[in-house]
């Protein structure tokens, strides 16, 4: 039995889950997106969001701590500088994995795991949402309403 056993081992030992988990987390940054099998994507989440939220804070001990995971300077350098300020108002869940279907070859459930604030074809097609009108807000627009429809001195 599994009970209280949080990480997913992926069949694999330590040395080698490490190793491809810090690939795997460099090309999401590269990439910006990976597809890969559901476990795995799972396993990657919980291994690149800490280190997104620790990117948030650009300092040469957070710098040191990241790359002490990923062991690549350019996705280090990536994630510092194109990441980092575009998820620093998300407060979590920079990650999201779609399920895709099943492998030719295995069977395999497969996925695409990719950075939320990255995807430009689901941002452009999300509706954005209007705030909604609150008493305050209605009594600012009745104010500012009659200032509006003065005629324009020509």
């Amino acid at each position: 039995m599994r009970h209280n056993k949080a990480i997913n081992h992926l069949g694999r030992q330590s040395g080698h889950r490490k190793a491809m988990l810090a690939n795997m987390a460099s090309s999401l940054i590269l990439h910006k997106r990976i597809n890969t099998t559901v476990a795995k994507a799972k396993a990657l989440r919980s291994y690149v969001e800490p280190l997104v939220t620790k990117s948030k804070e650009d300092t040469t001990h957070s710098r040191r701590i990241v790359f002490s995971y990923l062991k690549d300077k350019a996705a280090v350098a990536e994630l510092f500088r194109t990441i980092a300020p575009k998820v620093a108002d998300r407060p979590g869940g920079y990650t999201r994995v779609l399920h895709t279907g099943f492998r030719q070859g295995d069977a395999a459930e497969m996925a695409l795991i990719e950075f939320v604030d990255f995807n430009e074809a689901a941002l452009a097609t999300a509706p954005k949402a209007e705030k909604k009108a609150t008493r305050r807000s209605r009594a600012k627009k009745a104010e500012a309403a009659p200032a509006a429809e003065e005629p324009k001195a020509e």
